[in-house]
């Protein structure tokens, strides 16, 4: 059985497109990408610096776009729930998820994920705050430090890792005396997302999303409200309204990945595909999910090994794509 899993912010590096762009159709998707995304994505994702791309605006459509650049270079042509028996996505990364799971298209995607991106920007400069990573300790001792700093746990991710989330004082204040036997690494950030602290950009984004063009899930997708799979719908997997207002309400929710990886061992999940910019959650599963294998797709020099993974543990094996394949197949457009 295999997942694909979709990550989220602080993913993105410098010149993370510069390969792909060497892939056939890759350009034509970029710009169609970049139009309804309002960014140069080509740009931003060859020539742009670490600091330029780290701004949330710019990060999180090019984070989403670069996911599912590697989607359907991987698919080939093939529809998702032909190949793909569960999906999930970090933070951000859900609004990938959700064009895996059919409910956004590409350029959906990319549309809906700018205006996030702006929403969370805005509210992120309104006031000082960011994120930081506790890892190790004891999961309650944890959790009690980050409330006890004045701090909310914006994402439970299991394999021993929480991230806290508020102003600046109170983390530096965390970081001065974190939980035994934990670290605390702040995140290249712009603001404590997933908090009260996004409120106004949840307040911006909600009416955004609910008036989305979305279609029902094709195949199971996990929420990370709670990791439950959407239910109901013309396909059994959940209604598009659903998913958009699951995608408005997690601006301030915490991401409870833990709770995703539990599900995703309960559903008897055998291999975890990860999309570009791949390596965290890779990283989570194998402290998180053991015995299950794992591919992360950082580059397309990742693509023959990612197509043996779905050859492997793929809906029905379906067999993959050779390693010539180019995915120059076209998504539809959406407003």
């Amino acid at each position: 059985m295999l997942a694909v899993v979709c990550p989220g912010q602080g993913s993105q590096t410098p010149g993370m497109l510069s390969d792909w762009l060497e892939l056939p159709g890759t350009e034509q998707r970029l710009a169609a990408a970049s139009e309804a995304a309002g960014l140069d994505l080509v740009a931003h994702g060859t020539t742009s610096d670490a600091d330029t791309i780290r701004d949330t605006a710019v990060a999180q459509p090019l984070i989403v776009t670069t996911s599912l650049l590697a989607l359907r270079a991987l698919l080939d042509g093939r529809a998702a729930a032909d190949v793909v028996d569960v999906t999930a996505g970090h933070s951000v990364g859900e609004l990938s998820a959700a064009a895996v799971a059919g409910a956004l298209t590409d350029d959906g995607a990319a549309g809906l994920v700018a205006r996030r991106a702006r929403a969370m920007a805005t509210a992120a400069a309104a006031a000082p705050s960011g994120m930081s990573a506790v890892v190790g300790g004891d999961p309650d001792e944890v959790l009690a430090a980050i409330e006890a700093a004045g701090l909310w746990p914006a994402n439970v991710n299991g394999a021993g890792q929480t991230v806290a989330a508020g102003s600046l004082e109170n983390l530096a204040r965390l970081a001065e005396n974190p939980p035994t036997r934990a670290r605390v690494i702040p995140l290249q950030v712009a603001g404590a997302f997933h908090t009260p602290f996004m409120d106004a950009a949840r307040a911006e984004f909600e009416p955004v999303a609910l008036g989305w063009n979305a279609a029902d899930p094709t195949l199971p997708f996990l929420a990370d409200l709670d990791g439950t799979a959407y239910t109901g719908g013309a396909h059994g997997h959940g209604t598009g309204a659903d998913v958009l207002r699951n995608l408005a309400g997690q601006v301030t929710a915490p991401v409870r990945w833990d709770l995703i990886m539990t599900e995703l061992a309960a559903r008897g999940v055998t291999g975890l595909l990860e999309l570009a910019p791949g390596g965290v959650l890779t990283g989570l599963a194998k402290r998180g999910l053991k015995g299950v294998e794992t591919v992360a797709v950082k580059s397309p020099a990742d693509l023959d090994a990612a197509r043996e993974l779905i050859t492997a543990h793929g809906t029905a094996h379906s067999k993959a794509p050779s390693s010539s394949s180019s995915g120059t197949s076209a998504t539809g457009a959406d407003q």
